[in-house]
């Protein structure tokens, strides 16, 4: 795969998501509990998404952009999106960031992609629902299919708008510069921030959520300080190959094999996290549509 460090441990830590899920929704099944098959859809299309991300699917030139966005001081790929490009042109030009903020711009420009890209499957996959519906005869079967379309329908709704709206984020952070008083930084929590406040939540309810979600954006922070040292690490030990220097080289291959395991695991917990987090809002927003 030539995937990086950094990329083969976010793979590992969205397979065994992927495989997590799939252990209860065959519990699930067995209890009779996915008639619809709405859940094992959602399985395959979350699987589908693993694939394109990590160029597994067959197809060339289909992986999304790599984690870091600095490679031997380029740019690491393109946002296949001419507003997204001109966006990005202009925020590099502009002289109001600082390196630092450039790196967690382009973080949210990759954000961003990635929702596109999982929305144009889900929009494939109701298409696909949708022609299958046609030829359907059985009028039981009929509203078993509606139903799953409806939910389908209801997601690509709440992805449109989160696209939208993270769009309009990026457009004015581009032009503007970033807010200082801004209360989070990271791409996700700032997404589900917007979303949360669209939701069916009491004050109450959402000042909780706030807390959670400084929390979330602690462990995503420290999710990146070990993706950078594990790069760091892979560097060193590749230098360190070169010398013939055992015991050096054991001492990195130990310290690589560390670092490595840390960073899947607190990959592993912030999808779950961010899983359950995107779970709850979803639940709210369905509560406005009621």
């Amino acid at each position: 795969l030539h995937l990086s460090p950094v990329k083969l441990a976010e793979l590992h830590s969205d397979l065994k998501i992927q495989e997590k899920d799939e252990l209860s929704w065959k519990k699930l099944k067995a209890e009779g509990l996915d008639e619809d098959g709405e859940k094992e859809a959602k399985l395959r299309r979350n699987l589908n998404v693993i694939m394109t991300k990590y160029g597994m699917n067959g197809k060339k030139d289909s992986q999304l952009v790599d984690t870091n966005y600095i490679k031997d001081g380029t740019e690491s790929d393109t946002l296949d999106d001419p507003r997204l490009e001109k966006l990005w042109s202009k925020a590099k030009t502009s002289g109001k960031f600082s390196d630092e903020e450039l790196d967690k711009l382009w973080r949210e420009f990759k954000h961003h992609k990635e929702k596109i890209h999982e929305y144009n499957i889900l929009l494939e996959t109701v298409s696909r629902t949708e022609d299958i519906h046609k030829n359907v005869i059985n009028p039981e079967e009929n509203l078993v299919k509606e139903e799953i379309l409806h939910n389908k329908h209801r997601e690509l709704k709440e992805k449109l708008r989160s696209i939208n709206q993270g769009f309009e984020r990026l457009r004015k952070v581009s032009h503007q510069g970033y807010d200082t008083t801004s209360e989070f930084e990271e791409p996700r929590v700032i997404d589900l921030w917007d979303m949360a406040k669209s939701a069916n939540f009491t004050e109450k309810e959402l000042e909780s959520f706030r807390e959670e979600l400084k929390h979330f954006e602690a462990k995503i922070e420290k999710h990146h300080h070990y993706q950078k040292q594990l790069e760091i690490s892979h560097q060193k030990l590749k230098h360190v190959e070169g010398t013939g220097d055992k015991d050096h080289l054991n001492r990195n291959k130990e310290k690589y094999a560390m670092l490595q395991e840390k960073t899947k695991e607190l990959g592993y917990k912030v999808k779950k996290h961010l899983q359950d987090l995107s779970s709850r809002i979803s639940q709210g927003l369905q509560h406005n549509e009621l």
